[in-house]
């Protein structure tokens, strides 16, 4: 399906398409992998480093269409991973967050779509499901407008992933927890209770990979993956690194939640179980409203939520043996000579 095809990756220098780049750079798949981001000095970083034929830079915003459209030109592909995540600054700067996750996805779809691109992924958060701060709700804008968008579209399929925090990837904790280790400073959690999905970029790329291989127009796809407190995970990475630094309680920042909701209760209604996936399809109905509040759904109330509270728990032990095989924690806990670029 994917031989001899090109694939763009929107924001590609980040984690994300790091991810890709190991899975797919050395194989068979894809004549072509374009990089698109606005970073000249992460794509320089990546060319100089990678040093492969197949990968093609374009440097451009998502925000700006006439710098997304050129970069879809003869592309079969697109895993669309541009966007703004950080929480703190996205709630200080929310215009700047709608800008990037809502009219930056939109301008990627149709600048596809202008140019027969044949599947488009777009990556989602599991903060989008019951949003509560500005980040999570410009991505569950950037998911109504996909599938939006989707429901106009005949020869483009558009679909969407949605999962958790990705352990080891740029601003998460784990990467922090190690920094502040290393230089003899406390070990700073907001809530020991507060619990999270534990994910890897590798998990994170299977579901987009599944999406790309199992999703119609419109359908949202998420992994069930196990969960751990904050707590729990600072104990683990201080066990690891057989460290004594003390662990601070700081206190919950600006939108953060007590746990991390991957599915709502209305989309779990309708949730189509694929083993380790979840098949959410797209909301097709019109206009015409009257059906819909005539009748409703009698069984979403009986239904709870999929969220990192009532998924598969991991204690210490259970994280540290998950967490043993990131590549960040290979190199800077174990002094393993790993690649920079395994995650």
């Amino acid at each position: 399906m994917i031989q001899n095809k090109t694939l763009l990756i929107t924001g590609g220098t980040g984690s994300f398409g790091n991810a890709v780049l190991q899975q797919f750079l050395h194989t068979n798949h894809f004549a072509e992998i374009r990089i698109f981001s606005r970073d000249e000095k992460k794509q320089d970083d990546m060319r100089n480093t990678l040093k492969n034929s197949k990968l093609k830079f374009y440097i451009g915003d998502v925000r700006d269409f006439n710098s997304v459209e050129p970069a879809t030109r003869g592309v079969d592909y697109i895993f669309h991973a541009a966007a703004l995540k950080q929480v703190p600054s996205c709630e200080f700067f929310p215009m700047q967050a709608v800008k990037t996750n809502v009219e930056g996805t939109q301008n990627v779809i149709r600048a596809a779509a202008s140019n027969g691109v044949k599947k488009v992924i777009c990556l989602s958060t599991d903060k989008a499901a019951y949003p509560i701060n500005a980040m999570g709700i410009s991505k569950a804008m950037m998911e109504k407008v996909a599938i939006a968008e989707a429901r106009n579209l005949s020869d483009t399929t558009v679909c969407l992933t949605r999962y958790g925090n990705v352990m080891a990837s740029r601003g998460s904790v784990i990467p922090l927890f190690i920094n502040q280790i290393k230089s003899g400073l406390p070990l700073t959690i907001t809530d020991p209770n507060m619990t999270r999905f534990l994910m890897s970029l590798h998990d994170a790329v299977d579901l987009v990979l599944f999406a790309f291989e199992h999703g119609n127009s419109g359908d949202l796809f998420v992994n069930k993956a196990p969960a751990a407190t904050i707590g729990d995970l600072a104990q683990a990475v201080k066990e690891l690194a057989n460290a004594d630094n003390e662990i601070k309680i700081i206190g919950t920042r600006h939108g953060e939640k007590l746990y991390e909701t991957l599915c709502t209760r209305e989309e779990m209604v309708k949730a189509e179980d694929m083993g380790e996936f979840y098949r959410i399809p797209a909301d097709n109905r019109d206009l015409n409203y009257a059906m819909y509040f005539s009748e409703g759904e009698q069984d979403a109330a009986k239904i709870e939520d999929y969220h990192s509270h009532n998924t598969e728990r991991l204690d210490v032990e259970g994280v540290k043996k998950l967490i043993s095989g990131l590549g960040l924690v290979r190199r800077e806990i174990f002094g393993e000579s790993v690649d920079e670029f395994l995650v």
